[in-house]
């Protein structure tokens, strides 16, 4: 019997200055982990796709491993796996904290930077000009028509209210099965949300990892 398989992003991406320098966001990779355990738990076959500069660097054995460091990295080995498995893909948690922008511009005093494989370290200024990245999440429905997908909402502004709401909106806009809120304006633990359903609250990441995989188990079950 084929075991279901599941993809889970995890850590975060960056967007290059020049080779040595990048912005990038601060996401340990731990969730990630996490989940890839209580799946492989469940007998789940699991592909975790971590960004490099993830400073939780443990595994489960059997985890499929991954690694990516831009947005463009991800998305290309979300394509080769949507190519080669995409049917058989029953779960996907898109963890991963990405870059919101691409950088589309260096500037220095004298002019243009582009193309210096790394910026002066004495310069009085640089301008970096920034365009939105293009969003993963909404393009996962189409790559895994099959899987039962969670995504994040990271909320630092605002009340937890306010928060589930963003949470609900990204629900309806990604396209996803579930999205799970935290940050700051969450405030501690994590929610999660569905559609047509009240918000759950889990206090640690490990019950949320828990709870996630036994959720994409029961779909998984209901889908064959």
């Amino acid at each position: 019997m084929n075991r279901p398989a599941a993809i889970v992003t995890t850590g975060p991406a960056s967007a290059p200055i020049d080779e040595v320098r990048r912005i990038t966001n601060s996401a340990s990779g731990e969730i990630g982990a996490l989940l890839a355990e209580a799946l492989i738990d469940r007998g789940w076959e699991v592909f975790v796709c971590r960004g490099t500069g993830a400073t939780y660097r443990n595994l489960p054995e059997g985890a499929r491993l991954h690694e990516f460091t831009t947005n463009r990295d991800l998305t290309r080995t979300l394509e080769e796996l949507s190519e080669t498995r995409g049917p058989d893909i029953a779960g996907f948690f898109h963890a991963a904290a990405l870059a919101d922008y691409d950088i589309t511009a260096l500037r220095g005093p004298d002019g243009t930077l582009d193309g210096r494989r790394k910026v002066p370290g004495n310069l009085a200024h640089i301008h970096l000009a920034l365009e939105p990245a293009e969003k993963i999440l909404p393009r996962l429905r189409g790559w895994f028509p099959r899987a039962w997908i969670a995504g994040w909402k990271y909320e630092l502004e605002g009340t937890r209210e306010q928060a589930i709401e963003a949470g609900r909106g990204q629900l309806a806009s990604g396209r996803t099965d579930a999205t799970v809120v935290n940050g700051a304006a969450y405030g501690p633990g994590f929610g999660l949300l569905e559609d047509g359903k009240s918000p759950l609250h889990f206090a640690t990441k490990r019950e949320l990892a828990d709870f996630l995989a036994s959720r994409a188990t029961a779909a998984a079950k209901a889908d064959k």
